[in-house]
């Protein structure tokens, strides 16, 4: 609603003043606009459960959606540079600033409140659409804050030409925020790894059952919206029953999953070589049987086709 009235605010403000400036604020807020409304909708769908047709959920959503609102804040900084760029070929009059201080003072106010809640919200729901509607927000604070200078100082010196000059500044500022945009979202629409630190913060999770198992390998990971996915292979004793694997399966799965939340983990256990000489059968603390590696060297992969 805010973003609403401020959207109409900027744009006749714009067309009364003359100023290309607060006119390329306008347009830049309303296309942050049509991106909230994306936002929500993608929002929705990614938190639909798995069905028939999408087996792994909706997350991939949110990327999406954010992928699109990336691209539509670039095509908002081409359209600004378009307009300042004839501006300054054309020359054109000083504009009246004093309104036009006034809306965007108001909007860069208005616009940090909203974003700083939304950067919260996104952080604890670990939502794309919401962080991407959270950086159009924070954007135009700054672009506000940017046009607000360039206004004062065209109403202190009279330069007419400063309008424009501001107005390129803007789509720059534009241009870049889209484009880290985009690139962020593309990254799990292409099944990017997770993060270095979360990678290395699994492994040791899983390292904290290494008394359980021979070994672990082909640790792969990406994300799709808020949900992380997680797979590897795991290689036990051979004479380990089924019931003794399944349930150290399970104290791993739950301890990544406690960790981070809205993770799906898939372990494929492997029995390790029959003709292996690296590990000695024991008795665990439940009584059930235990490996333990004789020293830290590697072991040697079972063969798959």
């Amino acid at each position: 609603m805010s973003n609403s009235v401020l959207v109409v605010g900027k744009v006749v403000v714009g067309l009364m003043t003359g100023s290309v400036s607060v006119l390329s604020e306008g347009i830049h807020s309303a296309i942050d606009l049509v991106a909230a409304l994306i936002a929500m909708f993608s929002v929705r769908v990614a938190s639909l459960p798995a069905d028939e047709q999408h087996a792994y959920g909706h997350g991939k959503v949110e990327n999406m959606s954010a992928l699109v609102e990336g691209a539509l804040v670039i095509v908002a900084a081409v359209w600004i540079v378009i307009e300042a760029v004839t501006k300054l070929r054309g020359g054109h009059e000083a504009p009246s600033v004093t309104l036009g201080l006034w809306v965007m003072g108001l909007s860069a106010t208005v616009n940090w409140l909203v974003s700083a809640y939304l950067i919260r919200v996104a952080r604890l729901a670990q939502s794309m659409a919401l962080e991407a509607d959270a950086v159009h927000l924070r954007s135009d604070v700054w672009t506000s804050v940017g046009v607000f200078a360039g206004l004062l100082l065209v109403r202190l010196t009279g330069l007419a030409w400063l309008d424009a000059a501001v107005a390129l500044l803007v789509a720059v500022m534009i241009m870049k925020a889209g484009w880290d945009l985009c690139r962020k979202a593309l990254s799990p629409l292409i099944d990017a790894r997770l993060p270095q630190v979360e990678e290395a913060e699994i492994i040791r999770l899983i390292r904290q059952h290494e008394s359980d198992f021979v070994e672990f390998h082909g640790l792969r990971t990406r994300q799709a919206g808020a949900e992380r996915h997680v797979d590897f292979h795991l290689v036990v004793h051979g004479k380990r029953s089924l019931e003794e694997v399944h349930r150290l399966c399970d104290e791993i799965e739950k301890a990544i999953e406690d960790r981070y939340p809205l993770t799906n983990v898939l372990i494929h256990p492997e029995p390790c070589d029959p003709s292996c000489e690296l590990c000695r059968g024991t008795r665990g603390r439940r009584g059930e049987l235990r490996v333990t590696p004789k020293r830290l060297v590697p072991h040697p992969r079972k063969s798959r086709s």
